[in-house]
């Protein structure tokens, strides 16, 4: 085999480990948690995953370990797709069924709760890593046991409300909606379901309407907290979650500040807000939910996921990689047709 050839033979050779290297390059790295109404997962987060102060948030530490809570914004299915019913078992939705967090589905009455009232609320998901995705919030149904363990029958069947790409404010989705008629304590259980990948994330809020704080035994349930920002930063270095290298643009989210997310191309169409056993719309507002959110205000026309990419990420990894290949498939191709004696191309 002459120099050249064995020359393009490697080539070829070293392409193809990099070609596949480029189509494993687009790892999940949306992240975030409900914190209004706080979520318990971010409100033992903001207790201290060391030593919490409530005794919900100890002993499910005690459960899960205090690694669980430091990945407090982690809650997720990789390859939901909108399958939250037949990927998350009864009594283990505030796990999304990951032993990992198990500590938050213990069935009891004095979680660290918010206060809450029925009519228009505004909603605010603190997103570490935003994308592009609509997030779906349920409530439980009148009558709820937080004695016991949750179960999908124990939320309405439709969200209250729902929203496709909402606007962005210092590292917050912030969107409104109008929360039912309860009383007592109830829970809010949400849906993040990506647009630009599988991957969805849910969080359980627990909630007190009115002055029956739903306290185990009567006495008062303790007030959730989020994370403050300076909590956020302080516990990245113990965070096992992998943010894809995101900047500090707004203490530890990567988020810039934006508009709701303009519409995508027809090439990269978002999908709609999954309800729990089916999609739950088309990105409209469901009854009782609010309104669409405005257009995007002039100039917010940079990506929603500043820290993410967008959904032609792995498209992107995917053409590159072929064109490598393609390229060293005609080298090679090239060489073979070179006359061995004279180096000149054969007619």
């Amino acid at each position: 085999m002459t120099a050249r050839r064995t020359a393009a033979t490697a080539l070829v050779l070293g392409i193809a480990p990099l070609a596949m290297a480029g189509l494993a390059a687009a790892p999940a790295v949306a992240h975030g948690s409900m914190t209004d109404p706080v979520s318990r997962v971010s409100a033992c987060y903001a207790e201290g995953p060391e030593s919490p102060r409530s005794a919900a948030c100890k002993a499910a530490v005690a459960a899960s370990g205090a690694q669980a809570f430091y990945d407090w914004n982690a809650v997720n299915i990789a390859n939901a797709a909108g399958k939250h019913r037949e990927l998350i078992p009864d009594g283990k939705l505030c796990s999304a069924g990951n032993d990992k967090y198990r500590g938050l589905d213990l069935a009891r009455g004095d979680w660290p709760a918010s206060k809450l009232v029925s009519g228009a609320h505004t909603f605010r998901y603190k997103a570490t890593a935003p994308h592009r995705g609509s997030i779906a919030l349920y409530v439980t149904k009148e009558g709820y046991d937080p004695s016991r363990p949750l179960k999908w029958s124990d939320l309405e069947e439709k969200p209250f409300a729902t929203v496709t790409d909402p606007k962005l404010e210092n590292g917050d989705y912030v969107f409104g909606g109008t929360v039912p008629q309860r009383s007592g304590r109830h829970l809010i259980y949400s849906v993040w379901q990506r647009s630009d990948s599988p991957e969805a994330f849910y969080t359980c809020s627990d909630v007190v309407f009115g002055q029956d704080n739903g306290g185990a035994g009567g006495a008062p349930a303790p007030t959730a907290s989020a994370p403050s920002k300076e909590q956020i930063e302080d516990g990245k270095d113990q965070s096992s979650v992998e943010h894809g290298g995101h900047g500090d643009d707004d203490a530890g989210t990567g988020a810039k500040e934006t508009a709701a997310a303009p519409a995508a191309p027809a090439s990269e169409s978002v999908a709609p807000a999954p309800a729990p056993s089916e999609a739950a719309g088309s990105g409209e507002a469901t009854p009782g939910a609010s309104a669409p959110n405005a257009p995007a205000a002039a100039g917010a026309g940079e990506n929603l996921a500043e820290t993410g990419g967008d959904g032609s990420t792995p498209y992107i990894a995917v053409g590159g990689a072929a064109v490598l290949a393609m390229g060293a498939a005609v080298l090679f191709a090239t060489v073979r047709r070179s006359s061995p004696s004279t180096g000149r191309h054969s007619r």
